[in-house]
This record gives C-alpha cells, sequence and structure tokens, in this order.
C-alpha cells in the first residue's frame, strides 16, 4: 500500500465531501482503539472543524485515558480540534432501570447494542448543533466483511472514511500517523461489554486471521480447501458474514406493484 498516497486521497475526500454538503466539519467518538485514533486524526488533518467526543458508559479506566491522551495528542498538532466529555453512564442505567425485567443473559447483546445507539445519538446532537459531519469508524473487514458493528449504533453515521481499509492496514496508517503507541499496541475491543473483553474474544478469530478468511471468500474457496485452524476461521467468518449480511445491505422495501396501487 502507498500509505502517504492513501492518506492524502482520504484527506481530500473528506475536504471535498465537506464542502459540497455544506458543513464546517466532522464530529467523532474517541473510544481509544486504533479505528476511532486514525479516523479522528485524519479528520484533523483536513483543517476544518473536529470535535471529539468522549461518552463513557461503566469504561474501564485504561480506554478512558487512551481515549483522553489521544485528543490531547490532536489538539497539540492539529488546530481546530476540540473535546467535549459526555458521560453517558447516568443516562444509561436510568434507561436500564426502565425496562421491564427480563433473564440477564438473554438481554447482554441487547444491552451492549443500546451503549452504541446512546453515543450514536449523542453524535448526532452535537452534530445538528455546529454542522458537522458524524465519521465513521469502521474498516472494510468490520463493515463488509463480518458485520462487527451495531446497527444503527456505531453504523449510524454519515461517511466512512476508512470502510476500505482492511485492519492491518489501519495499523500500517497508524504507524504512518505517528498515533501513540499505547493505542497500535491495545487488543482491539469495542468497550461495549462490562468484563472488557475484546473482538478476538467475541469473534472467535483474530483480524489478520478474519482479514485472510475474507479473501479466501472473495477468491472463491470453500470451507472443504482447509483443514485444522485455517478450516475452523473460515467457517467463522462465514458464519458471521452470513448472520450479520442484514447490516451490510440497504433496507429491504416492500415495492407494492402497480396494478393494486
Amino acid at each position: 500500500m502507498k500509505t502517504e498516497k492513501v492518506v492524502d486521497h482520504i484527506v481530500n475526500w473528506l475536504q471535498d465531501y465537506a464542502n459540497k454538503a455544506g458543513m464546517k466539519g466532522f464530529t467523532i467518538g474517541i473510544s481509544g482503539g486504533i479505528d476511532s485514533a486514525v479516523t479522528s486524526t485524519l479528520c484533523a488533518r483536513t483543517g476544518l472543524d473536529l470535535l471529539c467526543l468522549e461518552m463513557p458508559i461503566h469504561q474501564h479506566a485504561h480506554q478512558v485515558g487512551r481515549a483522553a491522551n489521544h485528543i490531547e495528542w490532536l489538539q497539540n498538532n492539529f488546530d481546530k480540534v476540540s473535546r467535549q466529555e459526555i458521560d453517558l453512564t447516568p443516562v444509561f442505567d436510568s434507561f436500564v432501570s426502565a425496562l421491564p425485567k427480563v433473564d440477564e443473559e438473554s438481554r447482554f447483546l441487547t444491552l451492549a447494542n443500546a451503549r452504541a445507539r446512546l453515543r450514536m445519538t449523542t453524535l448526532y446532537y452535537f452534530a445538528g448543533l455546529e454542522r458537522y459531519l458524524v465519521a465513521g469508524t469502521g474498516n472494510k473487514v468490520e463493515d463488509f466483511g463480518v458485520g462487527f458493528f451495531t446497527k444503527y449504533g456505531d453504523g449510524g453515521v454519515d461517511l466512512s472514511p476508512i470502510a476500505d481499509l482492511v485492519k492491518s492496514e489501519v495499523y500500517e496508517i497508524a504507524e504512518f500517523l505517528g498515533i501513540n503507541a499505547e493505542i497500535i499496541n491495545a487488543a482491539p475491543t469495542d468497550g461495549l461489554w462490562a468484563d472488557n473483553r475484546s473482538d478476538e474474544d467475541q469473534m472467535g478469530a483474530s483480524y489478520p486471521e478474519l482479514e485472510w478468511a475474507m479473501k479466501m471468500q472473495e477468491a472463491g474457496k470453500t470451507k472443504n480447501d482447509f483443514s485444522g485452524r485455517e478450516k475452523e476461521v473460515f467457517l467463522i467468518f462465514i458464519k458471521l458474514n452470513s448472520a450479520n449480511r442484514h447490516k451490510m445491505l440497504p433496507i429491504p422495501i416492500c415495492s407494492i406493484p402497480i396494478s393494486i396501487k
């Protein structure tokens, strides 16, 4: 990958999109992870306004710390970068207390997704106040491979600057941009779970493995072409890709025949 050219291309694309839309800049949720760090830095390089939101919900201290350190780094290196911390923990707790009681195990995933959707709502609140675009942080493997995002949560954005980059390419850009080592070295996590589980814990495969499986699927391979761990990873990818395809496709519309309208 021609990293510098890719960075320039994304920055120019962001500038052009914002200018054509008549928007002043971008807002983005900073999680302390690699994707939001890279995306926010690319947005900052446009020279347009960038509002970085910290939105902790029962967040682990090290995640909060990495996010805060990254925003400080952005402000030290770029103009027009502002920050706002919104503690959504009381909002989330109030939401949970208003819900009917159900089996704890069955609602774990829905509550994790609720965190992401509260953050999306907050991002759009500030975007609306300032005429900003909400920048998405999903990469190609997450958005179009395994569907590892929350529908109308972190998937609810105005534009996706890094969605054509696989995770290894995101890391390559992070190195080029000088992103803090603590972020580059941290295990990827969506930060939606109280036990701090990693993305690999949830999916059962690492991003390098999933990148490989995505390439194999695109090459027309089947499970019969592999054995051992490779077959296991390929089946994990296929299962996630199939289960989450509804996130990757446009919302289905019931088309009414002209003859009955």
